[in-house]
């Protein structure tokens, strides 16, 4: 892992309608990070996230990638980012190939047929690339969504619950997945209620209730066999 300052994230706020979704979170990665953010329903992870990938502004505070300002520099910064969720964001009457051709040419790529060909084999579907999407089992649409969110070549991926749905078989490819773009140096940002997967791979590790984060440490300087002692520590003390 670098040590070059890659996410900052200064005293971020997030108020809607006098509700405080985040209340002041502050947290720095560096470039090849893994950090997993654990945390109940209405934690506020999504809308971290949902900040992080310019598609909600903040009430104040600030996010930076290397250089790029958040709200200074949205298109640079929107650039560095991809977003995979438990919604594909896939187009079900179209074919595998056909969709990261379309993304694709939203993002301006050009000369892409060798792009798509790797993406594809990367996840394990360039046999199914002329085969629609609603074919696809869930475990399948997950690992497009996959090719779909690297098709720019992102410096940092966010997955907002990527394991929901997913039966064993499927979320065990997906692990295999995330551990093959964490060894290409990417910085990846999780949340997620499964303790146990969550903690695969990270490098990094929070715990946000109600806006905050009271935990917020590196792996190898906590106890990760008892994490869930200390999750539900945090969680049932701050419960309101």
């Amino acid at each position: 892992m670098s040590e070059t300052v890659f996410l900052k994230i200064d005293d971020l706020k997030k108020a809607y309608n006098g509700f405080s979704a985040l209340k002041g979170i502050n947290l720095t990665l560096h470039k090849g990070d893994f950090l997993t953010i654990f945390g109940p329903n209405g934690a506020g992870k999504t809308t971290l996230l949902r900040i992080i990938s310019t598609l909600l502004p903040p009430s104040s505070g600030r996010v930076k990638i290397f250089e790029y300002d958040l709200e200074e520099h949205p298109e640079e910064f929107r650039k560095s980012v991809a977003v995979i969720s438990h919604q594909s964001l896939l187009y079900n009457d179209l074919t595998a190939k056909e969709n990261l051709e379309f993304y694709a040419a939203l993002y301006g790529i050009g000369e892409r047929a060798e792009k798509i060909k790797e993406l594809l084999r990367l996840v394990g579907l360039y046999e199914r690339r002329n085969s629609q999407v609603s074919e696809f089992s869930r475990g399948m649409q997950q690992r497009l969504s996959i090719a779909r969110a690297l098709i720019n070549d992102p410096y940092l991926i966010l997955l907002d619950e990527p394991y929901s749905g997913l039966d064993q078989h499927a979320a065990t490819l997906l692990k295999k997945q995330l551990a093959l773009l964490h060894s290409q140096k990417r910085t990846i940002i999780m949340v997620t209620h499964n303790l146990a997967l969550g903690m695969r791979e990270v490098t990094k590790v929070g715990i946000l209730v109600n806006g905050e984060m009271p935990f917020f440490r590196n792996r190898n300087e906590m106890d990760a066999d008892r994490f869930d002692e200390t999750y539900f520590s945090y969680v049932s003390g701050n419960l309101q």
